[in-house]
């Protein structure tokens, strides 16, 4: 079973010696500007992936990389002198890309910066689709109770209309019974019972 957290442990622990030996003891004039990023060890402490990155062009960077190979065995007795362990991992290493991750991120935000910027200039030159403010005001009661006004003399006006047709069913009721004979009940439903 494999024992993670001594894995991350031993990681830590190469990180440090590679970044020391590469510092201290490497003295090949290709080796340029590295900074070891990180490093990562199997479950079985068998093989260490160091991951490095080097300040410079593609050029440096080659060149580095090929120092690191070449020194790959000089690195790899000091990690096993300094950790102390067993069996000494093999090295691997791999150029970080975080510096090119880190820029293509940087491009993308200030393309978002600028988009934003571009949409606060729109929005500073539009205009409202309704009024700028929607809301009542007390300065507004005035034109409210003018406009109720209005509404109440419009619903007077429709009460009185409704009024006048209340009025014709009425009479048009008062012709049904006249033709009814005298003593019949009308009831509800239309039917008609008489004496």
């Amino acid at each position: 079973m494999a024992d993670t957290a001594r894995a991350r442990k031993l990681a830590d622990r190469i990180k440090v010696v590679v970044a020391e030996t590469l510092e201290k003891r490497i003295k090949d004039p290709r080796l340029g500007f590295v900074t070891v990023t990180d490093a990562r060890v199997t479950g079985d402490l068998q093989h260490a992936s160091v991951f490095y990155t080097v300040y410079g062009d593609a050029a440096e960077q080659t060149a580095s990389a090929a120092a690191l190979e070449s020194a790959k065995g000089v690195v790899r007795s000091e990690v096993g002198r300094r950790t102390g362990i067993r069996l000494t991992p093999t090295l691997e290493f791999i150029a970080d890309a975080v510096p090119e991750n880190a820029q293509h991120i940087d491009e993308l935000l200030a393309l978002a910066a600028a988009r934003d910027a571009e949409v606060a200039a729109l929005a500073a030159k539009a205009e409202y689709a309704g009024d700028p403010d929607p809301y009542k005001h007390d300065d507004l009661e005035e034109v409210d109770d003018a406009l109720d006004a209005e509404d109440s003399a419009d619903d007077d006006a429709d009460d009185d209309a409704d009024d006048e047709d209340d009025e014709d069913w009425d009479t048009d009721d008062d012709e049904d019974e006249a033709d009814e004979p005298s003593g019949a009940v009308a009831s509800a439903d239309g039917t008609v019972t008489g004496s």
